[in-house]
């Protein structure tokens, strides 16, 4: 009859225990599927509200009141821009023969499109 090695008790248990993990960059690919299959907002609806607001207290004391249907428009407006940007912002980092967006890829996209110049 053939020896078998016996294994200590605790590290039969941590081998239990082990959680399965996923490739780095499994579970991001995965998030980017599934909010690219739905059509709801990313950013929430609440603070978004209250950005929208506290811009209107500065800018214009006499706008105090937004319709539902305004507020969701310009919602969707702002996200789309942003993906847009964000779009751009990826181009220019294969462009540079990297991978990882970083902040220079954003300000080169919002330089060359014109987003957020002041005039």
């Amino acid at each position: 009859m053939a020896r078998v090695k016996q294994t200590p008790r605790h590290a039969r248990e941590t081998q239990e225990k082990k959680k399965r993990r996923n490739k780095p960059g499994t579970v991001a690919l995965r998030e980017i599927r599934k909010l690219q299959k739905t059509f709801k907002l990313i950013i929430p609806y609440a603070p978004f509200v209250r950005v929208v607001r506290e811009i209107t207290n500065q800018v214009s004391s006499l706008v105090t009141r937004w319709t539902p249907g305004a507020l969701i428009s310009l919602q969707e407006a702002a996200e789309d821009c942003l993906v847009r940007m964000f779009e751009a912002g990826w181009l220019c980092a294969l462009h540079a023969k990297r991978v990882t967006l970083m902040k220079k890829d954003i300000e080169l996209t919002r330089r060359l499109t014109g987003i957020g110049r002041p005039w």
